[in-house]
């Protein structure tokens, strides 16, 4: 096991689902690591919904991000296996699909153009009508027309799933600082460590900065060596059922609007997500619970009557195209895992994998390739 103390190999900024993924595969790997994070997993990963969806998320012209994306979720089995087995914890994960559904005539013609572009990138989803719909989810409203069942996504607990890479990295001797990182040490061209909010430093020789929405909140890097990320805001509501209501993930497209509601094993119900360009704004609005809501009720009309038990914010964090960024920075020693947008959580497994590789080894798998800072004019020095 790596000594916990002493000079590490590797700095990691930040310890959410990322961040903490990468320490746990990098300390694996024989590496010495230190994290910095003030409050760990209280973030993104903290408010995320947990649905493993590359197929139900796919967009138009993002098909390098498909494929990252359903390499992640192919990994999850045996990632969250050998996870909760490192950490004696349990992480929610469940493969049992996901069911798309459309509210009215129009939403089920995106939902029949969604299918043949699957379709025609050889992704097979079974297209449903509005009776089979029901009979896989009897409490969704007669109303709905029709839908799609994506039988091999799922989903997985963020707040379980960040709780064990915590305990596994304890477990792996990862050394966590509970300080600020207020910036970047440059020397000579080089990324040498971390400063903190209280003065002290941590040196290694590389840094990776896994800071989310915060990853361009740091003193002393130059000027473009991190393409810019951005807040997403998003409000998400948890709700809790002592009966059976929903059997597995269900999305739904509601007028043109995306609400997705997500199960757990222990009856909360995730219902999400708004998605607002607001800057660092964290506030919950009446707006946005009332939108998120709304659209639940008119496909399954008993959310209601559901108990309600929390609503909040969090910052998704969003690269200029959406994608994450992987891989050496523009300063010697930088490496750079954020910008996942929406896919944090089902990208773990692939960031965590890929970038314990670029650490240990120096190479790049290939199918982070597409994903390097380099693409936004960010050259690889490291």
């Amino acid at each position: 096991m790596p000594t916990p103390h002493g000079a590490p190999d590797v700095v990691i900024i930040g310890a959410g689902v990322i961040g903490s993924a990468i320490a746990w595969r990098a300390a694996t790997r024989g590496l010495r690591v230190t994290v910095i994070d003030p409050d760990p997993a209280s973030g993104a990963s903290h408010v995320a919904a947990g649905m493993l969806t590359p197929v139900s998320e796919l967009t138009y012209g993002e098909e390098p991000l498909l494929h990252l994306g359903i390499a992640s979720r192919d990994r999850y089995a045996s990632f969250v296996a050998e996870l909760e087995d490192a950490s004696g914890l349990e992480t929610g994960y469940r493969s049992d699909g996901i069911l798309e559904v459309a509210f009215d005539t129009d939403d089920l013609a995106f939902l029949d153009d969604l299918r043949r572009f699957q379709e025609s990138l050889g992704i097979t989803t079974e297209a449903l009508n509005g009776r089979e719909c029901r009979r896989l989810e009897p409490m969704l409203a007669p109303s709905v027309r029709g839908g799609l069942l994506a039988p091999r996504d799922g989903s997985v607990d963020p707040r379980r799933l960040t709780a064990a890479l915590l305990a596994a990295c304890r477990n792996e001797g990862v050394r966590l600082v509970r300080e600020r990182a207020a910036g970047v040490i440059v020397e000579h061209d080089t990324a040498v460590g971390v400063r903190l909010d209280d003065g002290g430093e941590v040196r290694a020789a590389k840094v990776v900065l896994a800071a989310g929405a915060w990853s361009n909140d740091l003193a002393g890097l130059p000027e473009g060596a991190v393409p810019e990320v951005r807040p997403v805001k998003g409000q998400v509501v948890r709700l809790r059922t002592r009966v059976p209501f929903l059997r597995r993930t269900t999305r739904g497209v509601v007028r043109g609007s995306s609400i997705y509601l997500v199960p757990r094993a222990d009856g909360e119900i995730v219902v999400g997500a708004t998605q607002e360009e607001m800057g660092f704004d964290t506030t919950v609005t009446a707006g946005g619970l009332w939108q998120l809501l709304r659209d639940a009720r008119e496909l399954l009309p008993g959310i209601t009557e559901l108990e309600f038990v929390e609503v909040s914010a969090g910052l998704r964090p969003g690269s200029p195209d959406n994608a994450p960024v992987l891989g050496a920075g523009a300063l010697d020693g930088l490496f750079l895992a954020s910008g996942h947008f929406r896919n944090g959580v089902l990208l773990t497994p692939i960031t965590a994998d890929v970038m314990a590789e670029i650490l240990a080894d120096g190479t790049v798998p290939e199918v982070a390739a597409p994903f390097a800072p380099g693409r936004f004019g960010v050259e690889a020095r490291a």
